[in-house]
């Protein structure tokens, strides 16, 4: 029992940092604002589903990789009530890779539920 609670935890890890970025990017896409972190950590626990995809500690290392590769930029404001936010928005690069991204997972997830719903394929 143990492995299989082990194997689940993996798999819903690998599935999480793989879609992560995805949902990431058409948030901030779809922002008129720059966001901070907490701000984005609360939009993405007001989705379908009340159980967040990700924990807020797990956002962070998204956000500044997804900075480091051009897609997102950031600046760091003073706060008058803690200390300085630093806010994101998404870059022109950002929009154009979320596009491809876009592409790729509806081919991804029509794959998979092919294979999920009819276990039939010889």
């Amino acid at each position: 029992m143990a492995y299989l609670i082990d194997a689940n935890k993996k798999f819903q890890k690998e599935l999480n940092s793989g879609t992560a970025a995805l949902v990431l990017l058409s948030l901030m896409s779809r922002s008129r604002e720059p966001m901070y972190g907490y701000q984005i950590a609360k939009l993405m626990e007001t989705g379908k589903d009340a159980a967040p995809m990700m924990k807020q500690g797990a956002l962070y290392p998204v956000l500044r990789s997804l900075e480091n590769s051009g897609l997102l930029e950031s600046r760091v404001d003073p706060s008058v009530s803690g200390p300085p936010r630093r806010y994101y928005r998404i870059t022109e690069l950002g929009h154009q890779t979320l596009e491809i991204w876009i592409e790729l997972w509806e081919h991804t997830k029509s794959f998979v539920d092919d294979f999920l719903r009819d276990g039939d394929h010889d």
